[in-house]
């Protein structure tokens, strides 16, 4: 299985957290599979639109996680993204969408959430301590 998952963030640095209205009740990022033929970037983009209404171009590409999901093996493709557009939950998927400072998210994070966005931290870190060419 592949799948997507997209921290979308503000100018100020807050991101995006959303509640399904099934599963547990978790705050997760927007995502959720990519269909056969489909790239992982275009899918993260179609994703955000039906759960969020948003309509977005160009995304960075953070990182891929590798994980085992129910005995198969699982790829999550992780995208970034900074929008200043308003979310809109379609009410139907999504039942709530909120803006977290990056410094102060729920406690109540997905286990996948919290692990893509270790690895957008990660990928943020090396990014600002990187030397220029």
């Amino acid at each position: 299985m592949v799948g997507c998952q997209v921290v979308i963030g503000d100018r100020s640095g807050a991101i995006v957290l959303l509640r399904h209205s099934y599963g547990p009740k978790v705050w997760a990022l927007p995502g959720g599979g990519v269909a056969k033929g489909e790239l992982p970037d275009d899918a993260a983009r179609r994703e955000m639109a039906e759960e969020l209404g948003l309509t977005i171009g160009p995304i960075d590409h953070v990182a891929v996680l590798e994980d085992i999901v129910s005995g198969s093996p699982h790829s999550v493709h992780i995208f970034r993204v900074v929008t200043d557009q308003m979310v809109k939950p379609d009410r139907r998927e999504v039942v709530e969408a909120r803006l977290f400072d990056r410094d102060a998210l729920p406690a109540n994070l997905s286990q996948r959430t919290a692990q893509c966005l270790a690895l957008w931290r990660d990928n943020q870190s090396a990014q600002n301590t990187s030397e220029p060419d």
